[in-house]
Order: structure tokens, then sequence, then C-alpha cells
């Protein structure tokens, strides 16, 4: 399941992703670098830059995510959880864009052959 807790800044997102089915839900793949829906009750914009803290399954390792708000659901609907989804930057600072492109590889190579799925996510 994952986990939003806040924070008290409300540009950082603490995202914690447990199992591989709620990774496959959240992870956007249709988006050119990647992106991730982040259950939240936060109010985004499209179009807000946010920054993300994931922690993927039982990984040590916490990936800081630069990324702009590209879906929002307000309310719950459907089955699907309120919350935004973000599309991973491709930004001019290396650095930043190094570390997406290191998350984006590690999701899907935890997704592998789920990323051809046609089962439903949070957004689509």
């Amino acid at each position: 399941m994952a986990d939003n807790t806040g924070g008290n800044r409300p540009g950082v997102i603490p995202l914690t992703i447990r199992d591989k089915d709620t990774l496959y839900k959240s992870y956007m793949s249709y988006l050119q670098e990647g992106g991730l829906f982040i259950p939240t009750n936060r109010q985004y914009e499209l179009g807000d830059e946010v920054f993300v803290i994931l922690t993927l399954l039982d990984e040590p390792q916490k990936f800081p995510i630069t990324g702009q708000v590209v879906w929002v659901t307000p309310t719950p609907s459907a089955g699907r959880p309120a919350g935004i989804g973000i599309h991973f930057a491709s930004s001019s600072n290396t650095l930043g864009h190094n570390q997406n492109m290191q998350a984006q590889k590690k999701i899907e190579t935890y997704l592998g052959g789920l990323l051809k799925s046609e089962r439903p996510t949070y957004t689509m």
C-alpha cells in the first residue's frame, strides 16, 4: 500500500510504495519520462512542481524525484483514491534528471512484463 503521511512543506511529499500491485497501479508508464500517481488529500494544480522522496518495496535507498503535476483526482471515485499524478522532470539539472531516471529504471525493472498489462491503474 502507498503511504503519504504528509509533511510540513507543501512541495515535499514522502511516498512509500510497499507492494508491486500498488506500484503497478501508481506508475504512469505512458508518460515519456515516466511518472507516479501519489495518493494525497492536499490540493495541487496542474503544472505545480513537487519534490517526492520515494521508497520502493523493501529498498533501503530513497529516490528523490522532481516532477510536475499532470493529473488530479480531487476526490475518490470509481475505486481510485484522491491524489495527483506527476511527470518525472527531464530537467536541465543533470543530478535531478539522473535521479529521476534511476527511479524510473528501478520501477520498470520491478514491473517487468506488467508494463504491457491492460489492468486498470489509478489514472487510466
